[in-house]
């Protein structure tokens, strides 16, 4: 894929709202650490929300969208009530795009009023797939199959409402060949489901269950060699957009003195949809 500067991504703002913990508790997941131990009052996100974008001053301006993340899932009744939704949804007034995470098993119909109210801004909704091997999925205590994340995938497809899949890249219970195959079977999985965003995360340690994993040899950090060549092969399908997470990089791989001669390829990639070295992956 040749570079196109039309492809250059647009500006936009992540927003991490302060929520309870999501109650799946699944088993790679370390955003419990950043959560309340009781649930927010209404009014209480749409605040957070309206002094996050007067706190992005010129920034909030020149964004074309906005990500909220509230370290579970946005149609959560118990994280962010019903209530509060036409607020938000006024308060995202401006923007091209909005992205939400929600839980596959809560995507369903409650989340039809919510996109009404957008009116013009679209919606997207962002699932954790996480991965296509059954049983490693079953064993992270997702709490849904791969029907049944079809099933919600289909509803968003059904309703106009974009999907963006999160992959792991190594979850636990793989080996670093086995990775590599189910983290490029994830994505060949999420784009048949209808998604127009793949992201792929590099499994890391920091949430406890994964050290203890690790301590049994059931779970290791991807290398870095890995994270690339499915990136390059998510690239590589054409079928949608693929980003890699390189947030907290460093611990995020199991070999970082890698990085630093790489880092500025994949973020070049990340942000032009394309690998300027020519080389191609062998998958």
């Amino acid at each position: 894929m040749e570079p196109d500067a039309n492809r250059v991504l647009q500006a936009g703002l992540t927003l991490f709202l302060t929520n309870r913990e999501c109650p799946w508790r699944c088993l790679m997941c370390d955003l419990w650490r950043h959560t309340l131990t009781e649930r927010v009052r209404p009014g209480d996100v749409p605040f957070q929300i309206e002094t996050a974008l007067y706190e992005a001053g010129a920034a909030r301006s020149s964004a074309r969208w906005i990500k909220l993340y509230n370290a579970g899932s946005f149609f959560d009744a118990g994280a962010i009530p019903p209530v509060d939704h036409p607020a938000i949804a006024v308060q995202m007034t401006g923007f091209d795009r909005v992205v939400l995470e929600n839980h596959p098993a809560l995507t369903d119909r409650r989340i039809l009023p919510f996109r009404n109210d957008l009116g013009p801004v679209k919606l997207e909704l962002a699932m954790g797939l996480e991965t296509a091997h059954p049983s490693v999925l079953e064993r992270l205590n997702k709490g849904i199959d791969l029907n049944q994340f079809r099933r919600a995938a289909d509803f968003l497809r059904d309703h106009q409402i974009a999907l963006r899949v999160f992959v792991l890249i190594r979850p636990p219970f793989l080996n670093e060949s086995e990775a590599l195959y189910w983290a490029c079977r994830s994505i060949d999985f999420a784009f048949d489901c209808g998604a127009a965003v793949v992201s792929l995360i590099p499994t890391r340690l920091g949430n406890g269950a994964l050290e203890a994993l690790a301590a049994h040899g059931q779970f290791s950090p991807p290398e870095l060699g890995t994270a690339e060549a499915v990136f390059r092969y998510g690239l590589k399908q054409g079928r949608g957009r693929v980003f890699l997470d390189l947030w907290d990089l460093e611990k995020s791989v199991s070999d970082p003195a890698s990085i630093p001669e790489r880092r500025s390829l994949l973020e070049e990639a990340n942000q032009k949809q394309c690998f300027s070295d020519g080389r191609e992956t062998g998958l």
